[in-house]
C-alpha cells in the first residue's frame, strides 16, 4: 500500500518503518526541518533496538522516503497516519492542537478518497468529533479510524512486528477491512486483531496504560509498607507473583514510571472521568503516588548526608525512564538530579544512550560521563536510577576505591543484599531495609 505517517517521535517512526519493511511504499512527514534531514541521511533520531537498521535498508532499498511537505505526501496516499503528540494540559487533559490541525490538513490536501488514521493516544469521542470535521474540509471520501499503539519503548520495533493485540476502531467496515489487511502479516501467530468501535479503541489504549500504572504503583507502596516492617519486597514478590491470577509483570519496585506515556494517560483518563461525573479515585491516587516516589530514595539520601548538600558530589548511573531508550522524559532520575542539585550538590552522569538528550535539558549544570566508572570519581555516593544491563554487574571494588564513601541508592533494587554486604557497602534501596555497611568479604 502506499501509506504516509505524519509525526516522527518514537509511535510515528517505528511505524512508518516496520510498515516500509513489510513492503509497503512509506511517507514520513514532519515540521522539524532538523529531523527530516537527520532521517533523509539514514541516522534515525532516536535509539530504539533494531530501528537504525530498518531505516537504513528500506531506505536504500526505495520502500521509505522523508519529507516536510505534507501536501505532497498525502497526495498519492490511501492510508494516513497520525502520529503526532498530544502533551498534557495543566488540568491533565490531552492537548489536541496537533491532531486536529494535522487532520484537517490531510483532509484538504486529498485528492481522493483514503483512510485517515488516528495513531497518537487520544481522549475517547476523538475519533468521533473529528469524521464530521474532516468531511467538511475534504473535497474526497475520507474515512477516520483509531489505531492505537501498544509499543513499548525499548522493544517498540518487536512489538511492532510482533503485537500481542492490534486495534482498530473504525465506524466504516471497508475501512477497517483495510487497517486489517495491513497488520495482518504482523500476526501469523494468530494473535487478535480486535476490530470496535472508534470510542472503544481510544478507551482500550487509555485503560490499559492507566491499569498498567496502576500495578506499578500498587508494588512501590507495597514495598515501601515492606522496607518499614524489615521485609524483603522481593519475597513478597515472588510469592504473590505466583499466584496466576496476579502474574509477575510490572510487580517491580523502583523510584516510580516515566516517559511518555503513562504520566499523561493517566491523569488523561482521570479527567474524561471528572468531565462525566465519574471518579476515579484510584488513578487519582495513582498518579499522586507516582509524583511522590522518587522522594523515598531522596528521604534516604537526606537522612544519610544532611539537607544541605553543599559541597557534596553525587554519581547518578541511568536518566532514561527505562533501559534500552533515550527517552528522558518525565523520567524519575530527573526529579532525583533536580532535588540534589537544588540542594548544593554536584552531579556527575552517566547513560549508555541517553546523555545527548540530557545534555539538551541541562546543558552544563552536570558533568556528563562516557563511561560509568568515569562518573565516581570523587563521588560521595552513587545512585542507580535506570535499570541498564551494563550496570548489573559492575566491578565492585573498583566502585569502592572510586567513591568517597562506599554508599549506593539503588533505585531500581539492580543489587542483591547478598551482594551489597559481602561487598562492604551501605546500601538503600526501594523496599528493602536499608543495610548500613560492613567490612568486605
Amino acid at each position: 500500500m502506499r501509506i504516509t505517517v505524519v509525526g516522527t517521535g518514537y509511535v510515528g517512526l517505528v511505524t512508518g518503518v516496520c510498515l516500509a519493511d513489510s513492503g509497503n511504499h512509506v511517507v514520513c512527514v514532519d515540521v522539524d526541518d532538523a529531523k527530516i534531514a537527520r532521517l533523509q541521511r539514514g541516522e534515525s533520531t532516536i535509539f530504539e533496538p533494531g530501528l537504525q537498521d530498518l531505516l537504513s535498508y528500506n531506505i536504500r532499498v526505495g520502500r521509505l522516503c522523508f519529507t516536510t511537505d505534507l501536501e505532497s505526501a498525502v497526495r498519492d496516499a490511501q492510508v494516513v497516519f497520525v502520529a503526532v503528540g498530544t502533551p498534557p494540559r495543566a488540568d491533565g487533559d490531552a492537548d489536541l492542537t496537533h491532531v486536529d490541525q494535522t487532520a484537517l490538513a490531510v483532509a484538504r490536501a486529498a485528492r481522493h478518497e483514503l483512510i485517515l488514521v488516528i495513531k497518537s493516544t487520544v481522549p475517547v469521542g476523538t475519533a468521533e468529533r473529528l469524521a464530521p470535521l474532516v468531511r467538511q474540509q475534504a473535497a474526497h471520501p475520507v474515512h477516520v479510524v483509531s489505531n492505537p499503539e501498544f509499543l513499548k519503548e525499548g522493544s517498540a520495533v518487536a512489538d511492532f512486528q510482533r503485537p500481542g493485540r492490534v486495534v482498530i476502531g473504525a465506524f466504516d467496515d471497508r475501512a477497517a477491512a483495510v487497517i486489517k489487511e495491513l497488520y495482518e502479516p504482523f500476526v501469523r501467530n494468530n494473535n487478535p486483531i480486535l476490530i470496535v468501535p472508534p470510542p472503544a479503541a481510544e478507551m482500550i489504549k487509555y485503560v490499559a496504560n492507566s491499569y498498567l500504572a496502576m500495578r506499578i504503583t500498587f508494588a512501590n507502596q507495597i514495598a515501601e509498607l515492606c522496607g518499614a516492617c524489615g521485609v524483603d519486597f522481593d519475597d513478597v514478590r515472588r510469592g504473590i507473583g505466583a499466584d496466576n491470577r496476579i502474574g509477575i509483570d510490572f510487580l517491580y519496585p523502583g523510584i516510580g514510571y516515566g516517559g511518555s506515556c503513562f504520566p499523561k494517560d493517566v491523569p488523561a483518563l482521570c479527567h474524561v472521568g471528572r468531565r462525566k461525573n465519574v471518579q476515579l479515585t484510584i488513578l487519582e491516587a495513582v498518579h499522586k503516588a507516582n509524583e511522590r516516589q522518587p522522594t523515598l530514595l531522596l528521604d534516604a539520601a537526606r537522612s544519610r548526608f544532611g539537607d544541605s548538600l553543599h559541597g557534596r558530589t553525587f554519581a547518578v548511573w541511568g536518566v532514561a525512564f527505562k533501559p534500552r531508550t533515550d527517552d528522558v522524559r518525565e523520567a524519575p532520575a530527573r526529579r532525583i538530579i533536580d532535588e540534589l542539585r537544588t540542594r548544593g550538590a554536584a552531579i556527575r552522569v552517566h547513560d549508555p544512550k541517553a546523555l545527548a538528550n540530557l545534555r539538551e535539558a541541562y546543558g552544563d549544570q552536570l558533568v556528563y560521563c562516557e563511561e560509568p566508572y568515569e562518573a565516581l570519581a570523587g563521588a560521595d555516593a552513587l545512585f542507580v536510577c535506570t535499570e541498564w544491563t551494563d550496570y548489573r554487574s559492575p566491578d565492585f571494588d573498583r566502585i569502592r576505591a572510586a567513591l568517597r564513601q562506599p554508599v549506593i541508592f539503588d533505585g531500581r533494587n539492580v543489587y542483591s543484599m547478598a551482594q551489597m554486604r559481602r561487598h562492604g557497602f551501605e546500601y538503600y534501596s526501594i523496599g528493602r531495609p536499608p543495610l548500613r555497611g560492613s567490612t568486605p568479604a
